[in-house]
């Protein structure tokens, strides 16, 4: 039953056609008179693990916000299955930088996963069958059973950002946006979130994370956005991620 669920889950982002392309065409963003983002373009398809790759300030939270539709853009257009983003809002999922989030927050890993849902049920309707599977799924996915009545204050990072990706999941989410999920982990947690990222990548899910390190960049993504402000290049990681180019965007000698 969870592989039936998991499949029927996944299968409208499991096939790279034209539909289930994510395009951003020519997007700017600007904080009141300050430049964020310019004209930045690419396109990719579901089973991708993305990377945006700049300096600090270089624009890549601004990008991953303006997918999720949380800040306005100035100019350009991004598209989902062919048509505007905003038509498919609950197709993304995005996991702020954990410093954003209060982990205070008097809430159980499967209380935050059970947020997951609210994007289907509403605010108010009763959990369904079908939704409890849903988190349960997510949960074993993410191999937090044993954690899931853990207070989230109690987590380490790599427990907290893999119960954010179970939310994701419990969602049904097909695009998942992350800023800086590896930023703070230790070498066994940054591990096992790389691959789990890679299995949920392979389910046909697409990945978009801002990332700093280029070294393990090129194992945990396939592809990579450079951003410094404007796009410096946008292609898979062993063509773009050039010595050259790492020059250039860092202003470091070769």
């Amino acid at each position: 039953m969870k592989d039936e669920l998991n499949h029927a889950h996944h299968e409208g982002c499991a096939h790279h056609g034209h539909h289930h392309e994510l395009v951003i065409d020519q997007v700017s963003v600007a904080y009141r008179d300050i430049l964020a983002l310019d004209k930045v373009s690419m396109a990719t398809s579901c089973g991708n693990r993305v990377a945006l790759i700049g300096p600090n300030g270089a624009g890549k939270s601004t990008l991953l916000k303006a997918i999720a539709g949380l800040v306005p853009r100035r100019g350009g257009e991004i598209l989902w299955r062919g048509t505007s983003v905003r038509k498919w809002s609950r197709e993304f999922a995005y996991l702020p930088q954990r410093e954003e989030i209060d982990w205070s927050f008097p809430i159980t890993v499967r209380g935050l996963v059970d947020m997951g849902r609210y994007p289907q049920t509403g605010w108010w309707r009763r959990f369904s069958d079908e939704d409890k599977m849903a988190v349960d799924v997510a949960l074993d996915s993410l191999k937090l059973n044993d954690l899931q009545d853990r207070q989230i204050r109690e987590l380490s990072g790599g427990q907290q950002q893999r119960t954010f990706l179970a939310r994701a999941l419990a969602q049904e989410a097909h695009v998942l946006l992350l800023d800086e999920p590896f930023s703070g982990l230790d070498r066994n947690a940054a591990m096992l979130l790389g691959d789990l990222l890679a299995k949920l990548a392979g389910e046909g899910r697409l990945i978009i994370a801002s990332h700093h390190d280029l070294v393990s960049a090129r194992v945990l993504f396939d592809e990579v956005l450079v951003l410094n402000t404007k796009q410096l290049a946008f292609g898979s990681i062993e063509t773009v991620l050039t010595p050259e180019m790492i020059a250039e965007t860092f202003a470091v000698p070769v």
